[in-house]
């Protein structure tokens, strides 16, 4: 049997303290939420990344090189 369920639903504020890759935010009803994870190595890497450059506690360069933005 399925259930169609049509809702409005109103935020004027939100707070999340933290969300990880397997984390679910729900908002409103679902029936049933399947968890899905897929990992694609689109850029080709054979090796891990290369570390960020560190002053004491603190990653003051990015893990990953960034490509720059396309315009």
């Amino acid at each position: 049997m399925n259930f169609f369920i049509q809702q409005t639903i109103h935020i004027n504020f939100i707070k999340i303290g933290g969300i990880t890759n397997s984390s679910v935010l729900q908002i409103g009803s679902a029936g049933i939420i399947k968890p899905s994870a897929h990992l694609y190595n689109t850029g080709g890497f054979t090796g891990p990344a290369p570390s960020g450059v560190k002053v004491g506690e603190q990653i003051l360069a990015p893990s990953v090189p960034l490509q720059a933005p396309v315009t």
